[in-house]
């Protein structure tokens, strides 16, 4: 244990405490009878480390240890993502003071509220690292999603994340697995419940309706999940992806000509019919606008550049999913290709369409 603290830079007290609460506990014993970390204790130690450094607390970081959900891989590709988050920060801040000193140099007077900018929501515009600054509600997706629920009064929104898409004038209750997302709900947003889609905590029929908006990828066995939101619910709306049409792979320019790991991704997901059939629902295509407000994976198909840009992508859970390597050539390849016209002349017919069908499907049962 004292090899252990030295080499993680923490005291063998630190170490006790984590075994006695059950978040760090040594698989092994020495001969002697000491503590001994097998390799799998050592990772789970470099994770409570990581996430304590970020500022965690030790019964959130239980709670996303304990995520059934979450390997080794997703773990650090969420530090790795809150760690570039935490970097786009700082860089802000130094870039705002820096500006002040500039303009401090010069005899320029600073306002109040320029000198809050380094601190305040300003900031947080300007670097849009955290997941809610770039994944927001879309007005004419969510009017299709709400025109769906009907006449439902009450709504279970499963796989809620941060809450976009909620309907405000409904009761909405929400459930999210993740402890990273549901921290990021905002403050008034419907209560959330720590819960897995497949193991939903509800009684039959006990909402009138069930929604679930771009989560069914994330999901562990995504359809017991529609199973059970059609077990607790009358009605349910998905909003989903299409794999069954022909080719889809080169619905959209940035998997066809960049990253055609995105495929790979796709390739455990159910079938469209199957999800459908699950539900006994209807599918209908939901084009994507050029401006859409939802930072989601296909909604820049006419703004290439912001593909471009680190907290764009960190909102898109693809990036992760292919790793950094693809991302890294993916955004080399698009940059090359912007820079040099080849991508308008590939794409340039893009700049007449208003939407573009790239496979959203919404599942109404």
């Amino acid at each position: 244990m004292g090899q252990v603290a030295g080499l993680a830079g923490v005291t063998v007290r630190t170490l006790h405490h984590y075994d006695a609460v059950g978040l760090v506990r040594p698989s092994a014993r020495t001969p002697a009878g000491y503590r001994a970390y097998a390799a799998g204790d050592v990772e789970r130690l470099r994770q409570v480390l990581a996430y304590r450094r970020l500022g965690f607390g030790l019964r959130e970081i239980a709670e996303l240890l304990g995520d059934p959900h979450t390997d080794a891989v997703a773990h650090l590709r969420r530090l790795r993502g809150l760690l570039l988050e935490r970097r786009d920060r700082a860089d802000a801040m130094v870039a705002a003071i820096d500006r002040e000193l500039t303009a401090r140099a010069r005899g320029v007077t600073v306002s109040p509220e320029e000198q809050l900018e380094m601190v305040g929501p300003r900031l947080y515009d300007a670097i849009g690292g955290a997941y809610t600054a770039t994944r927001r509600t879309e007005p004419r997706i969510a009017a299709r999603i709400w025109d769906a629920l009907g006449d439902a009064r009450t709504v279970l929104n499963v796989g809620a994340g941060t809450g976009s898409y909620e309907p405000t004038h409904l009761d909405v209750t929400a459930v999210e697995p993740s402890a990273v997302m549901r921290g990021q709900r905002p403050a008034g947003a419907a209560p959330c419940v720590a819960a897995a889609a497949e193991r939903l905590p509800f009684g039959d029929g006990a909402f009138d309706a069930a929604m679930a908006v771009s989560t069914v990828h994330h999901w562990g066995d995504p359809i017991a999940g529609l199973r059970e939101m059609r077990r607790v619910a009358r009605r349910v709306v998905v909003l989903t992806f299409d794999t069954d049409q022909p080719g889809w792979q080169g619905r959209f320019w940035l998997t066809r000509d960049y990253l055609p790991e995105f495929a790979d991704v796709l390739s455990g997901f159910p079938s469209l019919a199957g999800m459908a059939d699950a539900l006994g629902a209807r599918v209908e295509p939901v084009p994507v606008p050029w401006d859409c407000a939802d930072g989601l994976f296909e909604a820049y198909w006419r703004r290439p550049t912001a593909y471009l840009e680190e907290r764009v992508r960190r909102a898109m859970s693809v990036w992760t999913r292919v790793g950094e390597e693809a991302e890294q050539r993916a955004v080399r390849g698009l940059r090359d290709d912007l820079d040099s016209g080849r991508w308008a002349e590939r794409n340039g017919e893009l700049a007449t369409l208003d939407t573009a069908d790239l496979g959203l499907r919404l599942l109404i049962a």
